[in-house]
């Protein structure tokens, strides 16, 4: 989750798709250029421990952009495939 945050705030598009589950992930990425992502608190997580294949985590984002400042929550569901830990899918919060 950490790496994934770390890929978005840099505006790493071949990571972020790279760490998606192929299943789920879309065609076509594009980040707001303009939104700076600057926070990443986590505030629960569910197996996805050393012995699981799946586990989940919830989050809170901030961010700033022109507009306004603001923040995205999410509880991220992850897989792991070959030994690797890919973003399944999630639920978005206010």
């Amino acid at each position: 989750m950490r790496s994934r945050f770390t890929a978005f705030a840099v505006a790493d598009v071949d990571y972020l798709r790279a760490s998606w589950h192929p299943d789920t992930a879309p065609a076509e990425l594009e980040l707001d250029s303009d939104q700076r992502w600057y926070r990443l608190d986590i505030l629960a997580t569910d197996a996805g421990g050393l012995f699981d294949d799946a586990g989940t985590v919830e989050f809170r984002a901030r961010y700033k952009h022109p507009d306004g400042a603001g923040s995205m929550s999410e509880v991220s569901r992850f897989v792991r495939v070959d030994g690797r830990w890919l973003y399944l899918d999630g639920i978005v919060s206010a």
